[in-house]
């Protein structure tokens, strides 16, 4: 198999190119991508577990631990223990998080303008479907 038709490979240079410059993009505002993800979460969400965080994006709990340590430091989350059960630890976005929450909103819509720029609509709404599929397949 040629390379430039091996899925691995396109899937993984794609997403380092469009991880780099939204990298770049969110620096400004002291934001990763994953911390993105997390931000994003809780700003729709409200009050979530970790693990809860972590089945919407996809990562594991560690990973997610690991995040959610470096938010805090960074005063961009809060932790409490959970009133209704002490084992569990419940996250909050903090005020510092929605004070930049409009400046990565917009960073992000312009990363995905730039990332579909030479894109039609169709070839958008079908590129999203397809990564969508990838994403929930099971193998």
């Amino acid at each position: 198999m040629e390379l430039k038709d091996c899925m691995n490979f396109l899937l993984s240079v794609s997403q380092n190119k469009v991880f780099k410059y939204f990298s770049k993009l969110l620096e400004v505002h002291g934001v990763t991508p994953a911390q993105y993800g997390v931000l994003d979460c809780l700003w729709k969400e409200g009050q979530l577990s970790p693990k809860q965080i972590g089945a919407m994006v996809y990562l594991e709990a560690p990973t997610i631990s690991g995040i959610l340590d470096k938010m805090q430091k960074a005063n961009l989350i809060d932790r409490s223990v959970d009133p209704n059960n002490r084992r569990n630890v419940l996250v909050t976005a903090t005020p510092k998080s929605y004070e930049i929450r409009e400046k990565v909103e917009a960073a992000t819509s312009d990363m995905n303008n730039k990332v579909l720029q030479n894109l039609t609509d169709k070839e958008k709404d079908g590129l999203k479907k397809a990564l969508e599929t990838i994403i929930k397949a099971d193998f």
